[in-house]
């Protein structure tokens, strides 16, 4: 995988657009975009574990640590596109779903001020799919209002990793693009179903020996349950409090921020050499970063939480190609081939 951020030249002939990204994390929208022959310019991330991260795979060249409150818009370089995957504890059904009074939520409205300072071209927030229904969808209005009041034309879809992404999770987000100018928005769309070929063995190998550190053993006091109700290799399973879920669909559930966290929460595998729980770097292949992409070194606990904290780099990509392709469109530039 290659480090740095720019790419000199877009996919499909003339100048990358540029890009900036918010709520960065460890550069799994970053990541996606780059790929669709977009250029990084700028990114911004409070942790700084995540920072590691993302300058282990990125270089460090554009990335701005710190909190995005103090961040003064006129130190940030113009952009095409900006690009958003804001805090979304604060509507996420697994939170207290207090939304725009929660200080995450409220956060929005930091990417709101930059956008009226950059006043980019597109615009791309990512967030958990129960952020259309919150409060009786009065909050995602409030969203699409902001940007529509900025004369934003404005799109947005819930999509399923496993159905657009191509990649073993059932992961439902929604994603926002927004663009200010009509010509550019009359030729988006957001990506259709593809089929899913790839399944969980492609990847986590059950006949491949995980971590020693990964297994569960009979001093576990849920390893009888475990073993009991885990009976399929083509299966992830997760452990609920007193009971073991199977997930039956042939994919791995939603991964989550608080993945590892006391050591629970984080999926589970029967492999050939006993019963496991999925690896950090598993569950960024689930998230479909490539294989390459790796954690900088830090406990398994914040390496978990990076992977559910992250984006399905897929789903991402495959939308980012579609807002270049209309903005290349607009501009009478050769299409992406």
């Amino acid at each position: 995988m290659r480090g740095g951020g720019g790419c000199g030249e877009g996919a499909g002939g003339g100048p990358a657009y540029r890009v900036g990204s918010m709520f960065a994390g460890i550069g799994g929208i970053c990541l996606a975009f780059r790929d669709a022959g977009a250029e990084m310019v700028w990114a911004n991330e409070l942790d700084h574990l995540a920072c590691e991260t993302y300058r282990k795979n990125f270089g460090s060249e554009y990335l701005v640590e710190g909190d995005v409150r103090g961040i003064d818009p006129s130190s940030v370089p113009d952009m095409d596109v900006l690009t958003a995957g804001f805090p979304c504890q604060a509507f996420s059904v697994a939170g207290y779903r207090k939304g725009f009074g929660d200080d995450r939520g409220a956060l929005f409205f930091e990417v709101v001020r930059m956008i009226g300072a950059k006043s980019p071209r597109a615009v791309l927030l990512e967030n958990v799919k129960n952020l259309v229904g919150h409060d009786e969808g009065r909050t995602f209005e409030s969203v699409l209002q902001c940007l529509r009041g900025r004369g934003y034309s404005v799109a947005h879809a819930v999509l399923n990793s496993k159905d657009c992404g191509g990649v073993p999770q059932n992961r439902e987000r929604v994603y926002i693009a927004a663009f200010r100018d009509p010509a550019d928005m009359e030729g988006f769309a957001f990506p259709p179903p593809v089929p899913l070929e790839i399944g969980i063995r492609d990847v986590a190998d059950p006949s491949v020996r995980g971590d020693p550190s990964l297994y569960y053993t009979e001093k576990s006091p849920i390893y009888a349950a475990l073993d009991a109700a885990m009976g399929s290799p083509d299966s992830v399973y997760q452990w609920r409090r007193t009971y073991v879920r199977e997930n039956k669909s042939g994919v791995c559930p939603t991964l989550t921020a608080n993945m590892g966290g006391g050591g629970h929460n984080v999926p589970l595998i029967r492999d050939r050499f006993g019963i496991r729980k999925l690896s950090p770097e598993e569950c960024l292949g689930f998230q479909g970063f490539p294989p390459g992409f790796a954690f900088a070194e830090m406990s398994a606990s914040h390496k978990y939480r990076q992977a559910g904290n992250s984006v399905s780099v897929p789903v991402v990509r495959r939308i980012a190609e579609n807002m270049i392709l209309a903005m290349r469109r607009a501009d009478g530039r050769r299409p992406l081939s």
